[in-house]
């Protein structure tokens, strides 16, 4: 353009307009051509190092750090770790391009998007909770295998409750909520999978059930009955993406701080996750689109210990006693009733250990040390002689064998009597003259 602007082709103010200039920069660049040529228009920091240039030592530094300590995180989480740890403020995309040119790729794939409705959140904090359990390696090879039970609020994707168990387990939940009402109150919904601690997989019902037209909740399902919450089970696990979401982030970032803090055992990795939830809630939480909260308070009459149980119906024993998990349960008589017997009663397992009666929501018994109760069925204490023990087999321990040929079953008088009962049932001519 230059050039036809000094052969006169256009004029200096049209070629402003086609290079989109000012006629002020045009003029300066005409200038520069003429006294230089066409090396005189690149830019004048061409080849240059910028200022603003990683160093070479810290580069090094940050490859050898995402090699040995670091090794395994994604850029994000890395960066945060190298400004916090180490001192060395450097951009996700710095970080990317440094592990892209050594060679090192990331952690993660990323898989081409699908298209889905996403759902609107909750707009207030305690409207709904996420609860769910993560199978992981969560200690790596330094402990045993872990489960994370977790319960994720969906109007702000604070992590309400968590804590590691050793199995996915009825208790494990029932712990899970009683922090929530500890430290939060009562949600008024619960959002969780079609696990069997949640419903029943088994469509045959019992006489009661079909008497009642619906089938009875599980023990969980009982407890949120009781507690006024309403338990809304998903059918897919996309539509309860925001805790599965949450794990694919914990399973990154959690795991990561546990095997740089050195946790190896199930009650370290308790107690680290005390410590790591706050930080980790203020970094990743929203507002809720709803100032305030929805939980509702504890009432002062509830007793953790007796509410937070699993029941089981029994009846009452003849002899005023309960049988359970095979250990009798003796009922004391009480002010108003001597005998319970034939009465329907309900057994508490506490999440301690021990054992409670209720009959009509009145406590009848508490056992502390069900270990110590006796058996249904006690063993007999006389001991087994050398005879005894020697010549006594075990049950099943040989086939059976065919009876002898002085047995009864084998006499004359057997058979004859099986010839006349046959006879008579069927028309005995052709079958006596057969036997003749």
């Amino acid at each position: 353009m230059l050039s036809k602007v000094q052969e006169g082709v256009y004029t200096v103010g049209e070629a402003a307009i086609l290079l989109s200039l000012s006629l002020r920069q045009t003029k300066r660049l005409l200038a520069r051509f003429r006294r230089e040529g066409a090396a005189a228009l690149a830019h004048g920091n061409r080849g240059r190092k910028p200022r603003h240039a990683l160093a070479p030592e810290v580069r090094d530094r940050v490859l050898n750090l995402a090699q040995t300590i670091y090794q395994g995180l994604n850029h994000q989480h890395f960066a945060e770790l190298l400004a916090e740890r180490e001192g060395i403020v450097v951009s996700r995309p710095t970080i990317r391009r440094i592990l892209t040119a050594a060679g090192i790729p990331g952690v993660k794939k990323r898989r081409p998007p699908k298209h889905r409705s996403r759902r609107e959140r909750m707009p207030q904090f305690g409207m709904l909770l996420q609860i769910d359990a993560s199978h992981h390696r969560w200690l790596e090879d330094r402990g045993p295998v872990l489960v994370l039970v977790g319960a994720v609020d969906d109007a702000t994707g604070q992590i309400v409750a968590a804590r590691f168990q050793l199995r996915e387990d009825r208790a494990g939940y029932f712990l899970l909520l009683q922090d929530v009402l500890r430290h939060h109150g009562i949600p008024l919904a619960l959002y969780s999978d079609r696990h069997r601690i949640f419903t029943h997989h088994d469509k045959r019902l019992s006489l009661e059930e079909e008497l009642a037209g619906k089938p009875d909740p599980t023990q969980f399902g009982r407890l949120t009955q009781d507690l006024g919450i309403q338990l809304i089970l998903a059918r897919s696990p996309q539509a309860k993406g925001r805790i599965e979401r949450l794990w694919e982030t914990l399973q990154d970032r959690l795991v990561a701080e546990m095997r740089l803090a050195g946790i190896s055992s199930l009650e370290e990795a308790n107690r680290f996750l005390e410590g790591f939830l706050p930080a980790f809630n203020a970094k990743f939480a929203v507002p809720p689109a709803d100032p305030g909260s929805a939980f509702r308070p504890v009432p002062e009459t509830l007793v953790y210990h007796d509410v937070f149980t699993f029941r089981t119906k029994r009846k009452v024993a003849p002899d005023n006693t309960v049988s359970f998990q095979g250990k009798v349960l003796p009922i004391p008589p009480g002010p108003s009733r001597r005998s319970y017997a034939r009465a329907a009663v309900q057994v508490y397992e506490h999440l301690d250990g021990g054992w409670s009666v209720f009959y009509q929501d009145r406590c009848l018994a508490r056992y502390v040390s069900p270990e110590t109760l006796p058996h249904t069925r006690p063993k007999p204490s006389r001991p087994a002689t050398m005879d005894t023990a020697a010549t006594k087999a075990p049950p099943d321990s040989s086939p059976a064998q065919p009876p002898a040929q002085n047995h009864p079953w084998r006499s004359t008088w057997s058979l004859r009597r099986a010839v006349e009962l046959a006879t008579e049932r069927t028309s005995g001519d052709k079958i006596s003259e057969r036997l003749g």
